[in-house]
């Protein structure tokens, strides 16, 4: 049975996924477990690998299937085409190894490097809270350029990949 990737409300995840499965759908929703990030404490909780986003195996996708997916409190649509109707299955290669993943228990870390124009912060570093424009990104490298305007003169500061974060 093909595998669909349905979007959901920010945040609702589990809410979509419960409803699927209380409606007899084979929902998948992987998580991975994560440092929080509370100033009082440290505690490893378990957030989505892909937020807003959940599969759902189905069977037949007719008119009927897909409004009843469709009508599951936070659901917001279910990817296809970009502009028809028609959602596109996700080959069940792809989903089996995102089930290996979260079976391994292996530590993910999802990376969204800023594009190259974008505003970002240093995050760590004698910079460390500082904000200015990426001038330019060798993503391959994790090496990124940051212009930085102090006192009205511009400074290009090369950091690593884990220094930086998009704003």
């Amino acid at each position: 049975m093909p595998w669909y990737a349905v979007h959901t409300r920010s945040r609702h995840e589990d809410r979509v996924h419960l409803g699927l499965t209380q409606k007899s759908y084979h929902s998948f929703l992987p998580k991975m477990e994560v440092w929080s990030k509370r100033k009082d404490r440290r505690k490893r909780i378990m957030i989505p690998m892909f937020p807003g986003y959940i599969f759902v195996e189905l069977s037949s996708l007719d008119n009927t299937t897909k409004v009843d997916v469709l009508k599951t409190f936070g659901v917001v649509r279910i990817l296809g085409k970009p502009r028809g109707s028609e959602p596109l299955p996700i080959p069940d290669a792809k989903i089996d190894a995102i089930q290996r993943i979260v079976q391994s228990r292996v530590e993910v870390q999802q990376f969204q490097y800023p594009k190259v124009g974008e505003p970002a912060r240093i995050i760590d570093g004698p910079f460390k809270g500082v904000e200015g424009l990426v001038l330019k990104g060798d993503y391959e490298k994790e090496l990124f350029v940051i212009g930085i305007e102090l006192l009205q003169r511009s400074v290009a500061i090369k950091l690593e990949g884990f220094q930086i974060t998009r704003l």
